[in-house]
């Protein structure tokens, strides 16, 4: 280096906006908050408690027993007929059960549900295979 010297550089660090993260850092953690979204509570992922619900939850477990949707487990179609069928039943012996006590769209909605089953049965009883999987 030749004879000239960098006059040195002074930086200025205002500590004070540190000191204010810092405490803002702390109080996110004392809430709990990482200021990411956070994933729903259990609570708040549940679907209300219903008929419709029910009725749903038995469909799926029949449509995946019948090979129209893929198993969780393993992700790939599996037919299943006596847990497709016991499914079936289940939602069935419902129908009986709340006759009466249904709105009308629950009613049609079951009847819809127990129609597209009962076909997707008799059509994978018949070629050993699922189909397209029906529209709840």
């Amino acid at each position: 280096m030749s004879g000239a010297q960098n006059p040195e550089k002074k930086i200025f660090v205002d500590e004070d906006w540190k000191s204010q993260v810092e405490a803002e850092r702390e109080e996110l953690r004392r809430k709990g908050e990482t200021g990411a979204p956070q994933p729903p509570t259990e609570d708040e992922a549940l679907p209300p408690p219903g008929l419709p619900y029910l009725v749903s939850t038995l469909y799926l477990q029949a449509a995946i027993s019948l090979g129209l949707l893929p198993s969780p487990v393993t992700g790939k179609p599996e037919v299943r007929l006596g847990t497709a069928r016991h499914a079936i039943d289940t939602l069935s012996i419902l129908q009986d059960k709340t006759e009466g006590h249904r709105t009308p769209e629950e009613s049609e909605e079951m009847e819809a549900v127990l129609h597209q089953l009962r076909l997707a049965y008799v059509e994978v009883a018949r070629t050993g295979t699922g189909a397209a999987a029906p529209s709840p």
